[in-house]
């Protein structure tokens, strides 16, 4: 059987860096793909240890034109690994519409726009799509308005596609991972005067931030999750839904069987309490 090909977005650091690396051992012709390629450095550096190659191209999720190239220069794909995205902290009150259009644009319409110009080469190629979205699109967080709404629009999207790409051959899952040790948490946004800029809401981020912390400390590592993800894309019949903890297992069933709201209501609020 010849080499299959994986595209994988937001490889520069993080889960998409480690996924693309770990794919590659594995006996995959990766693509990693990433907006600014002259973040590279580190993905090729864990390559070349790693003793594999990756291709790495420009692409840039937000951007249909750029999605459209990428693609375009394709014959084959076996299969398509949304990761790029980007975390956001805010709440309505304290930020503009535009702020929150903007982490749509990242975290949904990106998948989307990727995810469209595959599809014609995943039916071909009899494939599949992985997504990586969170437990955060399981459960609203405070503080994470935005980057909940993107995450649930994605799950809501996907699960959504899941059986209907099934009648052309095409496998769709998504990824939820919890806290996970990578540069994700850095790039929210969250300027060093956050809490004055949060007005009557300040007391309630600084709690927030202070679980967050705490949470972050006992994170799972990006090499675990993409150990999880070659399983995926290996896998005979890959599940719809795969959470790469026991923390984010627990944490999502309790929204599964929560039917009323109250329980996930109780344990979120003592966030921020």
């Amino acid at each position: 059987m010849s080499t299959k090909t994986v595209l994988i977005t937001g490889t520069s650091s993080g889960i998409g860096l480690a996924t693309a690396v770990a794919a590659a051992q594995s006996g995959w012709q990766v693509i990693a793909t990433m907006r600014d390629t002259a973040k590279a450095g580190a993905l090729l550096a864990a390559a070349e240890a790693a003793g594999v190659t990756v291709d790495v191209r420009t692409l840039d999720v937000t951007d249909p034109a750029s999605v459209e190239a990428c693609l375009a220069g394709l014959d084959r794909l076996d299969a398509l690994v949304n990761n790029a995205g980007a975390g956001h902290l805010g709440t309505l009150e304290r930020e503009s519409v535009e702020d929150v259009r903007t982490v749509m644009e990242v975290n949904f319409f990106g998948v989307l726009h990727v995810t469209k110009a595959a599809m014609p080469l995943l039916r071909a190629s009899k494939g599949r799509v992985l997504t990586v979205t969170s437990v955060g699109g399981v459960i609203g967080q405070p503080f994470n308005e935005a980057y909940c709404a993107a995450k649930f629009a994605v799950e809501g999207f996907m699960e959504s596609l899941a059986p209907v790409a099934a009648t052309a051959g095409v496998s769709v899952s998504v990824v939820e991972p919890g806290a996970v040790a990578s540069e994700f948490v850095s790039n929210v946004g969250l300027a060093d005067n956050a809490l004055e800029q949060a007005g009557p809401y300040a007391p309630a981020l600084s709690a927030y931030l202070d679980r967050t912390r705490g949470a972050f400390a006992h994170a799972q590592t990006p090499q675990d999750v993409a150990a999880q993800m070659v399983e995926l894309l290996a896998a005979e019949r890959p599940a719809f839904r795969v959470l790469t903890s026991d923390a984010a297992r627990a944490f999502a069933g309790a929204k599964l069987k929560d039917l009323d709201g109250s329980a996930v209501q109780t344990l979120t609020g003592t966030w921020v309490a």
